[in-house]
């Protein structure tokens, strides 16, 4: 059923090829282009699901990808959210032996891709406007003005960042679109942090190591992705003698192993 209100979202998938059960589990802006409408399967954790379930007919989606020159960024939902076949599937990537099809416990919905930007929003750059003392933005965007740094500070995706299907604010949709038209800051330094000078000579900094492995940007900054990502911790009980990993709720940590699952063309 279409909703009267209009709600707005981020998803994340994994764009990169990584083979799980013999399958390529990536999904990039020219899969979705290419498929127009495909469900958005293999999601393993329950806040991301509650949110997916959450979705009406007609709601915005925004879909990044690093590797094209005009990532994907407009889709819409076009079927709410229903049973997620795959988790009953032992051949699937994301296959779940605790569920049931008569206690289905994941869902998906259908996207259906819409366009692509013109200019691409990198994370690293919403980062550098959240994480600014200015209430002021850049020169560079003055377009967007104050209330566009608010409502940039208040995503999701910079405070907490790791969920594979998050929030967007109506104010917060209506920034990114018109960045996405406008552009501006190609020549802009942002993504970059200073080295640190307050270790002692021959020490290494652990916490400049940790970020070193865990950086995942290209281009300047991580990006924003849709779909399963592998930063988002599964809802499924791992195996016994093993640890879980890091929660959700770590916003600052990108490295868990991206879940992606594999998309194909509607009908197919």
């Amino acid at each position: 059923m279409t909703s009267s209100v209009r709600k707005y979202w981020l998803m994340k998938a994994e764009p990169d090829s990584r083979i799980v059960k013999g399958k390529d589990v990536k999904f990039s802006v020219d899969d979705f282009e290419t498929a127009r409408t495909t469900p958005w399967e293999g999601v393993r954790n329950f806040e991301a699901r509650n949110l997916m379930k959450e979705m009406s007919i007609g709601d915005k989606i925004l879909f990044y990808h690093s590797n094209c020159k005009s990532p994907g960024l407009l889709s819409n939902v076009s079927k709410e959210a229903y049973p997620d076949y795959t988790a009953w599937d032992s051949s699937h990537p994301y296959f779940d032996p605790k569920t049931k099809q008569d206690d289905p416990k994941w869902f998906m919905i259908d996207a259906t891709f819409v366009s692509r930007a013109e200019h691409f929003v990198p994370l690293s750059l919403l980062r550098h406007i959240a994480e600014s003392a200015e209430s002021d933005p850049p020169d560079e965007i003055a377009y967007i003005g104050t209330d566009g740094v608010k409502a940039v500070k208040a995503m999701p995706l910079v405070t907490r960042g790791r969920l594979s299907v998050q929030r967007v604010s109506q104010e917060s949709w209506g920034i990114i679109q018109m960045m996405s038209e406008k552009g501006g800051w190609e020549e802009m330094t942002f993504g970059k942090k200073k080295p640190s000078t307050s270790k002692r000579p021959g020490q290494a900094s652990a916490k400049s190591s940790r970020a070193k492995r865990n950086s995942t940007d290209v281009n300047g900054g991580s990006e924003v992705e849709a779909k399963v990502d592998t930063n988002e911790e599964p809802d499924i009980k791992p195996k016994k003698g093993k640890k879980r990993k890091a929660s959700d709720v770590d916003a600052g940590t990108w490295e868990v192993p991206q879940r992606r699952s594999v998309r194909t063309k509607k009908g197919d």
